[in-house]
């Protein structure tokens, strides 16, 4: 812990030095944004949100990087509908990976509401992390309802034996599939089955995963998304395909701040035990819906690896060059 308040010591005071922004500010952007996915390539941040409208206006995607967490960058429509044939509205939640020289996005589409329409979890792929990005497949990698889950909310987790697995669901229902190498479907499970159920209580979507310690931590958001309940909770397991048991909540609303506090990500500084959450938030002073903005916070632990509640700021966090 000392070494860390040292170096956000100096960084604070080489930022001071240069007049330089010494917090990232929250939301970390202009505009309405939300689901974000938080990801590090070559020693740089991005995030890739949902374009937060009505869902006939979403039917493209912006990305944004940055080198300190407090400068960001905007860099537009890195994949349209216009790219997915299939797709036509409800562009949202996305997730990335990067495999060899490509990079794959995921996305949901559509919000469709029964396996007789069109839509569901699609893959997106570009030679850059900005894109653009082209339909990989000509179809949806899931487009079927499985033990109740919608194919909505997709992450990617790939675990310490090089596996890629797809966790995704709404509805309150998360599955969990293995990916194959190309990406282009699923790997059964030794029993047979490709669609495991590994939902926790209280679940209602956007799950994310990552291992810390050994143990495999399961994040996903409850309550409503267009009210102010709407929250994070976590579990902790031995395995990605649990049994994960809910521990509780580590984000909500805090009436003084903003409300709807959700639909996260998270990011480990590589090599290092420091950890952010990038969610997205209503301001107090919107009702919409769609009114969410991208924020920032840190993410700290307790020596039984319990997660700490995270308190909402408007200042963010101060710069971390990679």
């Amino acid at each position: 812990m000392k070494k860390k308040m040292l170096l956000l010591t100096w960084i604070l005071i080489a930022t001071i030095a240069h007049g330089q922004k010494q917090f990232s500010g929250n939301p970390l952007f202009p505009g309405w944004y939300a689901d974000p996915e938080g990801v590090i390539f070559d020693k740089t941040y991005w995030i890739y949100p949902t374009f937060s409208a009505p869902y006939n206006k979403q039917v493209f995607m912006d990305a944004f990087s940055s080198k300190d967490l407090v400068h960001w960058k905007k860099h537009e429509r890195i994949l349209d509908t216009a790219d997915v044939k299939w797709a036509r509205r409800a562009l949202w939640a996305p997730a990335i990976v990067k495999k060899k020289d490509q990079y794959f996005l995921f996305f949901g589409a559509n919000d469709i509401q029964n396996d007789q329409q069109t839509g569901g979890i699609g893959v997106a792929v570009a030679s850059k992390p900005e894109g653009p990005f082209k339909d990989y497949l000509g179809h949806p990698l899931v487009d079927r309802f499985h033990n109740g889950a919608q194919p909505i909310d997709q992450f990617v987790f790939k675990d310490k034996d090089g596996a890629y697995y797809l966790i995704y669901g709404g509805w309150r229902h998360c599955n969990i599939a293995r990916l194959k190498d190309d990406f282009t479907g699923f790997i059964p499970f030794k029993d047979g089955t490709v669609f495991k159920e590994i939902t926790p209580e209280k679940y209602v979507e956007g799950p994310v995963m990552f291992i810390r310690k050994g143990k495999y931590y399961f994040m996903w958001s409850e309550g409503g998304w267009t009210g102010p309940d709407y929250s994070v909770a976590y579990a902790v397991a031995d395995s990605p395909l649990g049994p994960f048991r809910r521990v509780g909540k580590i984000m909500q609303q805090d009436p003084d701040i903003a409300t709807g506090a959700g639909h996260h990500s998270v990011i480990q500084v590589p090599g290092k035990d420091e950890w952010y959450i990038i969610y997205h938030r209503r301001p107090l002073t919107e009702k919409d819906g769609n009114s969410r903005e991208t924020c920032i916070e840190h993410l700290y632990f307790n020596k039984d690896g319990s997660i700490q509640p995270v308190k909402l700021t408007n200042k963010g966090v101060p710069p971390r060059p990679l």
